[in-house]
């Protein structure tokens, strides 16, 4: 049974030259790096720094991408982030990545992130203002 997403974060990211490979489009790898660019933004738009040593956190147990058209360099791309229904200490994370200002989807993606406690590598509840997040209508 497929749940509702709902759109949580998008953000705009610099296509670098850099990025390309030698089939003269950006390598598949790069867009797992953007997806993560967007999820890092929206975690830290909720508080939860990064490289800091905390008593909580997410980790990322499967990802997974759907690469439809190529990027390539010059051009800016557009993701837009997602979120599904939560399990106990999971959230569900799905991604689109599109041109900026261009409708055609270009890429799909998905991650699902886990809570755990770092210090005993286990599974926690999420925290209250992400299940409310998702949660909400």
């Amino acid at each position: 049974m497929e749940h509702k997403r709902k759109l949580i974060y998008a953000t705009i990211l610099p296509i670098r030259w850099g990025d390309m490979d030698a089939m003269n489009h950006v390598n598949n790898t790069v867009y797992f790096r953007y997806m993560e660019q967007a999820r890092i933004e929206w975690l830290e738009s909720l508080g939860y720094g990064t490289g800091q040593h905390t008593d909580e956190g997410p980790v990322i147990v499967n990802a997974g991408c759907t690469y439809l058209v190529p990027l390539v360099y010059p051009g800016n791309v557009e993701v837009r982030m997602f979120i599904g229904h939560p399990g106990r200490s999971s959230l569900p994370t799905h991604y689109e990545l599109r041109l900026q200002g261009n409708e055609k989807l270009y890429a799909t993606g998905d991650a699902k992130m886990v809570w755990i406690n770092p210090a005993s590598g286990r599974s926690i509840p999420l925290p209250g203002n992400m299940r409310a997040l998702a949660e909400e209508e």
